[in-house]
């Protein structure tokens, strides 16, 4: 009991008044602080201690810019031309044949003519940059912005152009971007995965897990699936009629199996990533509802992303979780607009009807993704958070239909097309490279996907030949052996 201390020998004596004092001092003070760090903890005031990256060269290589990224994927294939890439000389070709020295190879081999932007552009910012009026939100920010107008990719196939946007490969069974981090960076909390991943809210992407997978990294570093609309996390939470001791119980004797068989068999990395999963699991329990209760924001939050709108609430939704994910410690957040192909189209794959069709897509996160700026540069986050706003390709300037028609869709266009990224170590307000005078090839300073995700991880304090993992033989990476940081995009 508090009442006696042990002497030297054996002997028990009183407790002085200090010592009492001392005891109800701490009762005061060390409870309450017990108390106020875990208040912390659940609004994201503070994080837990952070849990490192397991690579054999860890970064940080260079001093990072940037602690944690939100990676905004458009799944489809957003036009260029009718987005962010003006071209007057199409507005003035309208109707006209693509004068090229050689046929252009389109997905679908049907070349018609050269077709305007369906929406006007204006300038914008501080230094008059274009966006047109598809996305009069994100111009009300294009200072924040670092445009890529000169993307290129080696296949205008969507499922390889996909892969090779997150993963550097045009081949399955590669390590996405966010898998790669989570294996270098690890997480900055341990009550929640290092790579999370929010899908369109009306279905998955093509090919689903595979858009997340974790090739051949170990299995924990897959990206952890969580909806903005309904329930965040399948059987994350026990059925109602299962009591709290039977749960423990259960997990006790999960977690007594497991470990006989890793003792007989030895490690398995698929059973010690799911021994490692329920662990996580259950930790989850705790943090996942309050990451999810959206109705903690102020009104004007929501209002500033767009929640009452029924239009912009699920996109919405999903940003606003993004940011209270980044706070609590979650290092990558990757969201996805738009799910898988066919009709009626639920992504940005505008063959049939461009304005139709982005004219949907883009009043679903114009306003989200506006806000999501907003608030992070607010917040004083956007300082050290990377923003990335990305598709697998662009479309063509001419319209998918006979030559002699102009028709309402575009073709699927590899050879050059936009992206932009904001945020941490990067010159805001710019745009870097360019394609010829209407858009279709990318002429001035190429960026590969090697270059972009080259820069993306030095952004992060990564040396994108250093971050690497013994597989099969090779020494694979990232980059595969390609790759260099665009040192111009770079503050």
């Amino acid at each position: 009991m508090w009442t006696n201390k042990q002497l030297p020998g054996g002997m028990a004596r009183e407790a002085t008044d200090g010592d009492r004092r001392a005891f109800l001092s701490w009762v005061k003070n060390g409870l309450s602080s017990a108390a106020l760090a875990s208040l912390m903890l659940g609004d994201g005031s503070l994080r837990a201690a952070p849990v490192s990256g397991e690579a054999a060269d860890p970064p940080p290589h260079f001093l990072p810019k940037a602690r944690r990224a939100i990676h905004i994927c458009l799944c489809g294939a957003m036009s260029q031309v009718d987005t962010f890439d003006y071209k007057p000389a199409l507005v003035r070709l309208h109707g006209k044949s693509l004068v090229t020295d050689e046929r252009p190879d389109v997905f679908f081999g049907q070349v018609g003519l050269l077709r305007a932007p369906d929406w006007p552009f204006r300038q914008h910012g501080q230094n008059g940059l274009w966006v047109s009026d598809l996305f009069p939100h994100v111009a009300q920010v294009v200072d924040e912005l670092t445009i890529i107008h000169s993307m290129f990719a080696e296949t205008s196939n969507h499922t390889p152009a996909t892969f090779q946007e997150n993963t550097g490969f045009r081949l399955n069974g590669f390590p996405v971007l966010g898998s790669w981090l989570s294996y270098g960076l690890g997480c900055e909390t341990d009550n929640l995965p290092a790579f999370i991943v929010i899908p369109d809210a009306r279905e998955f992407p093509a090919g689903g897990s595979i858009n997340w997978s974790n090739g051949f990294l170990p299995a924990r570093h897959q990206g952890v699936v969580m909806r903005a609309r309904g329930n965040p996390i399948d059987d994350l939470l026990a059925p109602a009629s299962i009591g709290p001791e039977a749960e423990r119980a259960t997990r006790d004797l999960l977690a007594s199996m497991n470990a006989r068989h890793l003792a007989e068999r030895g490690p398995a990395d698929p059973l010690t990533a799911r021994v490692q999963a329920y662990e996580m699991a259950a930790r989850m329990q705790l943090a996942v509802p309050g990451v999810a209760d959206l109705a903690a924001e102020t009104a004007q939050t929501q209002a500033l992303y767009g929640l009452q709108r029924k239009e912009t609430a699920d996109f919405g939704r999903a940003c606003l979780m993004a940011r209270r994910l980044l706070e609590r410690g979650v290092r990558f957040v990757q969201l996805f607009s738009g799910g898988t192909f066919g009709s009626p189209r639920r992504n940005w794959d505008g063959h049939e009807d461009m304005a139709q069709n982005h004219g949907q897509e883009a009043l679903r996160i114009d306003q989200p993704v506006a806000a999501l700026l907003k608030d992070l540069r607010r917040r004083g986050m956007l300082d050290d958070t990377l923003v990335l706003f990305t598709t697998e390709f662009g479309r063509t300037p001419f319209t998918q239909s006979a030559a002699d028609v102009v028709g309402k869709g575009r073709d699927h266009n590899q050879n050059g097309f936009t992206v932009w990224m904001a945020g941490a170590g990067l010159r805001h307000g710019i745009a870097f490279g360019a394609t010829d005078d209407v858009g279709y090839r990318a002429v001035d300073k190429p960026v590969h996907w090697h270059d972009f995700h080259a820069t993306v991880l030095r952004l992060l304090g990564i040396d994108h030949e250093r971050l690497t993992y013994y597989h099969n033989g090779i020494r694979r990476r990232l980059t595969n052996v390609h790759g260099q940081v665009i040192d111009a995009l770079l503050a």
